[in-house]
């Protein structure tokens, strides 16, 4: 069983940066593969980045490529999203989701652990 706590959300001017963390106990992380995904009010889950616990390949939704970086330090049991040139409709609550597989997918109905999420706040 892993748990896992978000941090770094908040309120940032449109074009700004945050990097969110997610900490995650258990001495086995290096076996899980992570995966980021936010929601808004009002609109569903989605997925945004995973990395995968094989050998570290990422995926990214569409809405992020190029902007978002995802990354893990499996010696401080952390995994990272760094968000740049964030847009107003990057608001959300992002959440981090574990689950013990080798392959990265965004679909949350995968993943057994979650966070508590983080809220970020995109201002126009």
């Amino acid at each position: 069983q892993v748990q896992l706590v978000e941090s770094g959300g908040g309120l940032v001017e449109s074009g700004g940066s945050l990097r969110l963390s997610c900490a995650a106990s258990g001495r086995t992380f290096s076996g899980y593969t992570i995966g980021w995904f936010r929601q808004a009010p009002g609109k569903e889950r989605e997925g945004v980045s995973c990395i995968s616990s094989s050998d570290g390949s990422t995926y990214y939704a569409d809405s992020v490529k190029g902007r978002f970086t995802i990354s893990r330090d499996n010696a401080k049991n952390t995994v990272y999203l760094q968000m740049k040139s964030l847009k107003p409709e990057d608001t959300a609550v992002y959440y981090c989701a574990a689950d013990h597989r080798e392959l990265c997918v965004l679909y949350g109905s995968e993943y057994d652990y979650w966070g508590q999420g983080t809220q970020v706040t995109v201002s126009s």
